[in-house]
């Protein structure tokens, strides 16, 4: 699974199949989607996300902390037909302070699981939410099988094993260590462990922040697999989506759609 990640056209290609497929109309249940939108993604990468809204010719704004991530996605969309309604930018969405209120719709797809103090970021989201925005999330609870990120190990063994970034933080440190990854890889998987977050903390988060839960889906098999393994999103139902806490370890992605009360 490591090469996904360390190629970026087919990572950004993929990004753009699963949100025109799932996450736009997803959100459109609750929101219409189409040119009038002004649309920020944070935690944007190379921004394949993007791409279908500014499809359909919303004005749209990425942001991310990665340089070398944004040249590319400007370099990608460079024959884009709608390239002047995109902006990409690198930098820290703390000190971005351009955009009060302007946004109609908000996406994060896979990030917030990485980011430190969750209650203090989606606090600053508010501030750059136009009046009836909504918020899209999709994110991996911390307990799933991969909710550790590990395919993004070198090692073949450790990217498809499951569940073993649940070992305590100095275990887990050993067992990326005795398997032959590098520093630079075992601090970036030790502060997702920091960062991961589960379904349950997600809501109280939210929530304490005044933002109302619109929709929202769990999933047993994340929308995401289809281009990546061809398997078919299957939602989370039932018993297993119901009992807080367990559902953790068997739902591979949650969406949700969330407004300001």
């Amino acid at each position: 699974m490591q090469e996904r990640h360390t190629d970026s056209q087919r990572y950004f290609n993929e990004q753009a199949f699963s949100t025109a497929k799932y996450i736009i109309p997803f959100i459109e249940s609750e929101k219409t989607v189409n040119n009038q939108q002004k649309v920020l993604e944070i935690g944007c990468g190379e921004a394949g996300n993007l791409k279908p809204f500014l499809d359909l010719g919303c004005e749209c704004v990425g942001v991310d902390f990665s340089q070398p991530k944004i040249e590319k996605g400007i370099d990608f969309y460079s024959t884009h037909a709608n390239k002047d309604k995109l902006r990409l930018i690198s930098e820290d969405i703390y000190k971005t302070k351009e955009f009060d209120k302007q946004f109609d719709i908000i996406i994060l797809r896979d990030v917030i699981e990485h980011i430190h103090d969750q209650e203090k970021f989606m606090g600053l989201m508010k501030s750059l939410l136009a009046p009836n925005g909504i918020v899209f999330f999709a994110f991996p609870p911390w307990q799933n099988p991969f909710g550790g990120h590990q395919q993004i190990c070198e090692n073949k063994l450790l990217s498809v094993l499951p569940y073993y970034h649940l070992l305590p933080a100095f275990l887990y440190r050993r067992f990326l260590k005795l398997f032959g990854e590098s520093d630079a890889k075992i601090i970036s998987l030790l502060e997702i462990k920091e960062t991961g977050i589960s379904i349950e903390r997600f809501e109280r988060v939210f929530r304490n922040q005044g933002y109302a839960e619109r929709k929202k889906t769990l999933f047993f098999i994340n929308p995401n697999y289809e281009v990546k393994f061809r398997l078919k999103p299957r939602k989370l139902f039932g018993i297993f989506a119901a009992i807080p806490y367990f559902r953790n370890f068997v739902c591979t992605c949650g969406y949700y759609v969330l407004s300001l009360k």
